[in-house]
């Protein structure tokens, strides 16, 4: 693997949203190397793998079958292998609540899911490029929070 790539993990239920995102990262001008997952059972099973590099940012969607991305999150920031990942929230979710838990919890970004595909491209760029700026630990809510 190139070191000058991102390594981009997506955990998302919905097939097309991960379609759409993939899609968008690969028009995008960044180098990444995006792996996805659809719930968040999975994502943590991969995480857990030992052979599996540490991502330099993880889109965490919230509302999930079996685990959700709040329980997902609080794990994440429980082990000592993963606390410093960036963690961008990206949910179709406003509400003030989740906003508030995720970033309670560590989340360094919330994103609510574009509704088209161009503004899908934007954000993802916005928040890759601050991504890439602080992809050599530590990362902390400090250096890489954005409002979007």
């Amino acid at each position: 693997m190139d070191s000058s790539q991102l390594i981009v993990l997506l955990a998302d239920d919905d097939a097309s949203d991960r379609t759409n995102f993939t899609d968008a990262l690969e028009e995008s001008r960044i180098k990444t190397v995006v792996h996805a997952v659809k719930d968040g059972v999975e994502l943590m099973e991969y995480l857990k793998k030992e052979d599996t590099p540490v991502p330099h940012i993880l889109f965490l969607d919230l509302n999930m079958p079996m685990k959700n991305g709040l329980a997902c999150l609080k794990e994440i920031r429980s082990m000592d292998k993963l606390k410093d990942v960036a963690v961008a929230i990206y949910s179709t979710s406003s509400y003030e609540k989740d906003i508030e838990d995720t970033f309670q919890y560590g989340a360094n970004v919330y994103i609510k899911k574009p509704t088209d595909f161009d503004t899908l491209k934007k954000v993802l760029y916005k928040v890759l490029s601050a991504a890439y700026v602080y992809r050599e630990p530590p990362f902390s809510i400090e250096n890489f929070l954005l409002k979007l």
